[in-house]
């Protein structure tokens, strides 16, 4: 099958949610791949949680993400759709567990290898990016300038957001909760799919305590790092199928 070629300029994609929160996306991959970058945007700065696949750059293409506010960029983890364009961002913050990937981060290690074999653009792309050659694709290092550990507290003027670690996914896997709106942002620890934690560095007992503490919440929204958005009864729904298979 052939795909199309997408221009630079249309790779992108911001979608409002309200409240200072936008949905960033490559809406040209489908939604296991396609991360879903958050962009949270404070009285003083603007928080973007995770980078993409790396394809394309990105600030020169998002203009929110250039409008004045410092921007900071919290990894949620190290796979490949959500680091790609780290090394864009001057300021940038994840758990020390996943510290020694951001700075060597090789295709095996950042899980892109098994996407990359000839002949499988079309699990990966809807469209194509520019330039695209997957043999010669490659995520440049991005080492943290500051860590992040559970408990930490994000303020971005006018509104807080704290950090939680939830492994089990990957070993240095954060989310965040804001308090103010009810509002949380699990990444790939909880999304309307099927949940992954059978891959290099997945731990199942480590998810279930995850999954556990996570049941605990209340959100009014949580936004997460693949799929559409969802409810509190959506979420204890995911929370509790998964914890009654393990």
């Amino acid at each position: 099958m052939t795909l199309p070629l997408i221009a630079a300029e249309r790779w992108y994609e911001t979608i409002p949610f309200g409240e200072g929160v936008t949905l960033l996306c490559e809406p040209w991959m489908p939604p296991s791949i396609r991360c879903n970058m958050w962009i949270i945007e404070g009285r003083e700065r603007i928080l973007l949680i995770d980078a993409g696949l790396g394809a394309v750059p990105m600030r020169r293409h998002v203009p929110v993400l250039n409008g004045g506010k410092p921007v900071t960029l919290l990894l949620s983890h190290t796979h490949f759709d959500h680091i790609g364009m780290a090394a864009e961002f001057d300021d940038r913050l994840a758990h020390p567990i996943e510290a020694a990937i951001l700075s060597n981060p090789t295709n095996d290690a950042t899980l892109a290898q098994s996407y990359l074999a000839a002949g499988q653009e079309a699990e990966l792309f809807w469209g194509l990016p520019p330039g695209w050659d997957g043999a010669a694709y490659g995520i440049a290092p991005a080492p943290a300038t500051g860590f992040v550990a559970d408990g930490d507290r994000i303020d971005l003027g006018g509104r807080l957001l704290t950090v939680l670690h939830t492994p089990g996914h990957s070993p240095g896997h954060v989310a965040l909760f804001e308090e103010g709106s009810g509002t949380l942002f699990p990444q790939d620890a909880v999304y309307d799919g099927r949940l992954l934690d059978a891959l290099p560095g997945s731990d199942v007992a480590e998810y279930v305590c995850t999954m556990r503490r996570l049941r605990d919440l209340e959100p009014k929204v949580v936004h997460p790092g693949h799929f559409g958005s969802f409810g509190l009864t959506r979420y204890r729904q995911i929370i509790d199928g998964y914890l009654a298979a393990h």
